[in-house]
C-alpha cells in the first residue's frame, strides 16, 4: 500500500492482520519493511501488524523537498492516519526512535496507546558531541565503504551477532552511496527529543539490548511513563539477531500495558 506524507512524498507501507492493536513497526537507518518479517510472522493473530519504509528507504520515494525529522515522523503519521485500528502502538527502532517520539503529538491521543523503543533513545541526556558527528559524517563521505566494513560494525555488532545478520546489514548499507547515507541520517544529528519527549503521555518503554548502556533515570526526565527490558548478548538489531526473545519481550511489554 502507499499514502502520501505531508510534502508529498510516497510512503510505501503494509499491513496484515486485523486486530484493534495497531503494531506500527519503522525501521531505522537504511533499513526497510522487512526488518520486522519475523515479528509480523509472530503477532499477526493477534495484533494488526503494519511495516512501513520511510521516505529514502526501500519502496518509499527516495527523494524529497526537505529532509528533516519532522518530515520523517510525518511519514509515520501519515500510515497512522491510513490505517484503521482503534489503537496504535509506535514501535521505532534506532534513528526511527526519534522520528516517533516526534510524530507522537501528531497522531489522535485517543488512539495513540504506547510507544516501544528498540535500542534506541538509551540516555536523552547524552547527545553526540557536534565533533563526533562531523567527524562521522566525513568518513561517510570520504570512505563510506571502509566505514561500512571496519568501523560501524564496532559499534553495532556484538561478538555474538549472527554473521548473516552482519553480512545483511552491510550489504544493506551498501547498497547507497556515502552521499545518501549522510542525507538519510542528517536529520537525526539536528533533532533534539526532549521536548517532544516532554509532551507524551502515554507509556514509553525501551527493549535494548546490553552492547551499549541505558539510562532510565535520565530518561523519566522527560518520558513522564517510562521503563526498559534488557536483552543481554547481542548488537543493535535484536528483531534480527534474536527475533524469538526480541519478539517474547514484545509480548511481555504488550501484555503489562494491556495491550
Amino acid at each position: 500500500m502507499r499514502t502520501i506524507s505531508a510534502d508529498g512524498s510516497e510512503v510505501h507501507y503494509e499491513v496484515a492482520g486485523t486486530g484493534d492493536t495497531a503494531l506500527v513497526f519503522v525501521h531505522g537507518w537504511l533499513g526497510n519493511t522487512r526488518w520486522w518479517d519475523a515479528q509480523r510472522d509472530a503477532l499477526v493473530a493477534t495484533y494488526r501488524i503494519v511495516q512501513l519504509d520511510l521516505v529514502g528507504h526501500g519502496r518509499s520515494s527516495h527523494t524529497r523537498p526537505v529532509w528533516s525529522a519532522q518530515t520523517y515522523a510525518q511519514d509515520i503519521v501519515a500510515v497512522v492516519a491510513a490505517i484503521a485500528a482503534p489503537r496504535v502502538v509506535l514501535v521505532g527502532h534506532s534513528m526511527a526512535g526519534a522520528y516517533v517520539v516526534a510524530a507522537a503529538a501528531h497522531v489522535d491521543p485517543a488512539r495513540l496507546a504506547a510507544i516501544v523503543l528498540v535500542d534506541t533513545l538509551k540516555n536523552l541526556d547524552a547527545p553526540r558531541s557536534q565533533e563526533q558527528i562531523d567527524g562521522m559524517l566525513a568518513l561517510y563521505r570520504a570512505d563510506y565503504r571502509r566505514a561500512v566494513e571496519t568501523v560501524l560494525p564496532t559499534f553495532l555488532f556484538a561478538p555474538t551477532s549472527p554473521p548473516d545478520v552482519v553480512a545483511r546489514v552491510s550489504n544493506e548499507f551498501l547498497s547507497v552511496t556515502g552521499d545518501v547515507a549522510v542525507q538519510l541520517i542528517d536529520p537525526l544529528y539536528r533533532y533534539d527529543p526532549r521536548v517532544d519527549a516532554s509532551a507524551i503521555r502515554v507509556p514509553v518503554r525501551g527493549i535494548d539490548t546490553d552492547l551499549h548502556p541505558n539510562d532510565a533515570v535520565a530518561n523519566r526526565r522527560y518520558f513522564a511513563d517510562y521503563a526498559i527490558a534488557t536483552i543481554a548478548g547481542y548488537g543493535h538489531y535484536p528483531m534480527l539477531e534474536c527475533p524469538d526473545a526480541f519478539t517474547a519481550q514484545l509480548r511481555v511489554t504488550l501484555d503489562e500495558l494491556g495491550l
